[in-house]
Parts: structure tokens; C-alpha cells; sequence
């Protein structure tokens, strides 16, 4: 039950830190952090609750993330819808308390976006559907192969969080113009849920092309893994 707890918290810090910093301090007027700061932002609550709950849960904080490690042989199935579980739930309160401080401000529009990925119409640049998904099968693939190779026990120890937080800096530093970043299906329900209409409507590909990826970069660790142990 505690790693369920620590998911819950871990998703939900993720989501109200990562999303939190695009809806409140992006473009605020004269010190907006922009897209840099949005992706270290993102970058540094997954740094940040990996050496929090990484002892506790492994910090997943990701749908993908958690299937993409079972596929690599990393995690054990019967624990699998549990952590998907409390991972959105923890992403869905986040974004309650997100959009509660939000709409504290007067000209606040939910429809606006509210931190939510998209694509069409909806994307930051107006990437076509078939460019989000590319970017997010590739980008959360690359994402397993470093999660992956970071925490194998023949990598340097206790560099993980690191590696894992900068991996996904630099996820966001090349997606957000494309998708506004998503990678993890929770993160991608947790705000889109307050949106509703569009948001809704185009979930699906943030859930779908995150869950190929990871399991793509399973496959492709595994047999990079298995390379390296034959030499």
C-alpha cells in the first residue's frame, strides 16, 4: 500500500510542478520562464521524488513507464494496475488544486489549453496528428532505454535521478512545440479531464502512443541489456 501512496504523491507532485509552472509562470508577464523553464521544470519533479520514493516505489509517476519496466522484466505484472491506478489519481488531484489556483485569476480560460497535450489545431505549432504521434512513440522510448540502462545494476550507482530528470528535460526542450510534451498518460489525464471537449477527445493518442513507446524501448533495452552481459 505504501508504494501505492508514494505514486500518488510522486504523480501528483509531477503534474502539479510540470503542469503547475506552463499555466502559472510560462508567460508571466516580464519573468516568464518559457519553454525552458517548463522543461526543467518537468525535469526536476521527476528528479526531485525519484531520490524522494525512488527507495519506496521505484517512482514511476508514468502509466508508460510502469508497463515499459514490466516488459523490460523490471516489475512484477500483479502490481501493474495498481500503480496505473493511483498514478492518475494522483495526476487528477493535481490537477484539481492546479485548476483551483488558476481560476483565481480573472481573465482565466480553461479551454485555453490549461497545460493539456494536443495536436491539429491544438498543438503549440500545429503539428498534425501524425507528428504527435511519432514524437510520442519515439520520445517515450527514448525515455525507457534511459530509465532502463540508468537504474541497471551495472551502471554507475545513485546517478539515476539524474540521468532520468535531464532525460526528460531535454524530452520536453524537443516536444512541447509538437505536443506540449506528454509521455505519460497520467500527466496527459490530469489536466485534460478539467478541459473536457477537445482535450477529451484527443486523449486517446496521449495514452496509445506513450504505451507503444515504452514498450519499444523495453524491447530495445533488453536486447542492448542482454548484448552487453555476453561480452
Amino acid at each position: 500500500m505504501k508504494q501505492y501512496v508514494a505514486e500518488f504523491f510522486g504523480t501528483f507532485w509531477l503534474v502539479l510542478g510540470g503542469c503547475g509552472s506552463a499555466v502559472l509562470a510560462a508567460a508571466f508577464p516580464d519573468v516568464g520562464i518559457g519553454l525552458l523553464g517548463v522543461s526543467f521544470a518537468f525535469g526536476l519533479t521527476v528528479l526531485t521524488m525519484a531520490y524522494t520514493i525512488g527507495h519506496i516505489s521505484g517512482c514511476h509517476l508514468n502509466p508508460a513507464v510502469s508497463i515499459g519496466l514490466w516488459a523490460g522484466g523490471r516489475f512484477p505484472a500483479n502490481k501493474l494496475a495498481f500503480y496505473i491506478v493511483a498514478q492518475c489519481i494522483g495526476a487528477i488531484v493535481a490537477g484539481g488544486i492546479l485548476y483551483l489556483i488558476a481560476s483565481g485569476k480573472a481573465d482565466f480560460n480553461v479551454m485555453a489549453g490549461f497545460a493539456s497535450n494536443g495536436y491539429g489545431e491544438h498543438s503549440p505549432g500545429g503539428y498534425s496528428v501524425t507528428s504527435a504521434f511519432v514524437t510520442e512513440v519515439v520520445m517515450t522510448m527514448m525515455f525507457l532505454l534511459i530509465i532502463l540502462g540508468s537504474t541497471d545494476t551495472r551502471a554507475p550507482q545513485g546517478f539515476a535521478p539524474i540521468a532520468i530528470g535531464l532525460g526528460l528535460t531535454l524530452i520536453h526542450l524537443i516536444s512541447i512545440p509538437v505536443t506540449n510534451t506528454s509521455v505519460n498518460p497520467a500527466r496527459s489525464l490530469g489536466v485534460a479531464i478539467y478541459v473536457g471537449d477537445w482535450a477529451i477527445a484527443q486523449l486517446w493518442l496521449f495514452w496509445v502512443a506513450p504505451i507503444i513507446g515504452a514498450l519499444l524501448g523495453a524491447g530495445v533495452y533488453r536486447f542492448l541489456g542482454s548484448a552487453s552481459e555476453e561480452k
